[in-house]
């Protein structure tokens, strides 16, 4: 593990494979630590010679922390947009997108292949539309456009999201996460859960930090329709959805694909809102083939 300085904040993060690969830039979504990207998953990539990078976004794992802020009232927040108001918030997604540039710059990498899962599919959007010099490829994974017209989550996946336990209750937490994990999974693909609660502890015993959580959502929330700067984007991409997602619906995947130039999109039955082991080599296959489109600068979409 090791910190670094990156856009005026410090980003803990990890490196994985040759210092003379191609660069992979792992980004997580809302409130998971860099510890969501498999090992085994990342030795994928690994042996295919990358370079591979995963890190904390700010204000979860051991990256930088917004005390000062106060956690965000997402409820409150949500009933001031409907109002049509907009909301003050302690940073933005194009923030969390400067950090992972900011990352690459500090790193002393020009140019990597970003991939991005949930949030930071959204975050991974934003660094492909507005760092164009700094992005090969673009790989969306269980991620949305911010569109209002696309299909909510489920009643049951939002509940996961809104109704946390208070920090302090270890025992809650733990049980929540486990709840959590099951209810928006990949029901073609289950995890053990016994392997479930043990990513759940780890994660808990290297950070808890709900107001974090709350102020990532509230970035998210604020950040509206980005359909328009899918359309900027040049780099190459594949978007990667799970027919059975109940948190962010398989629209969302189509319609990202729908508004990126060339993209493909690649649609899993069986998948939910989660990377399970029995699709590692299937994602890393799809980040691949996308890489291998910048490296003879194909733009086109590939092979539905």
């Amino acid at each position: 593990m090791a910190r670094i300085h990156a856009n005026g904040i410090d980003i803990e993060y990890e490196e994985f494979g040759p210092k003379t690969g191609t660069p992979i830039l792992l980004i997580m979504g809302l409130g998971a630590q860099l510890t969501r990207w498999p090992l085994e998953f990342i030795e994928i990539l690994t042996s295919l010679g990358y370079r591979v990078i995963r890190y904390d976004n700010r204000d979860v794992g051991l990256s930088q922390k917004f005390d000062s802020a106060g956690p965000a009232d997402v409820v409150k927040m949500m009933t001031e947009m409907a109002l049509g108001k907009k909301p003050s918030v302690a940073y933005t997604l194009e923030d969390m997108a400067n950090d992972a540039a900011g990352l690459l710059d500090a790193l002393r990498i020009d140019k990597a292949h970003i991939v991005g899962a949930s949030l930071g599919g959204a975050i991974g959007q934003l660094v492909a539309a507005n760092h164009p010099a700094k992005t090969l490829s673009f790989t969306s994974i269980m991620s949305s456009t911010g569109n209002s017209a696309l299909p909510p989550p489920k009643p049951e996946a939002i509940a996961v999201l809104l109704n946390r336990p208070p920090a302090g209750d270890v025992e809650a937490t733990i049980e929540f996460g486990v709840k959590a994990y099951k209810t928006i999974g990949s029901p073609g693909y289950p995890t053990d859960e016994k392997e479930i609660r043990r990513r759940v502890t780890v994660d808990f015993k290297r950070s808890n930090y709900p107001a974090g959580f709350s102020r990532q959502m509230a970035a998210a929330l604020v950040n509206g329709d980005r359909r328009a700067a899918l359309k900027r984007i040049k780099a190459p991409t594949v978007v990667i959805h799970g027919t059975d997602d109940p948190l962010v619906p398989v629209e969302g995947g189509r319609d990202t694909a729908a508004n990126i130039a060339g993209a493909a999109l690649i649609e899993i039955p069986g998948m939910g809102h989660d990377v399970p082991a029995p699709l590692y080599s299937r994602i890393a296959d799809a980040i691949e083939s996308v890489a291998k489109r910048a490296r003879v600068g194909v733009s086109q979409a590939m092979p539905k």
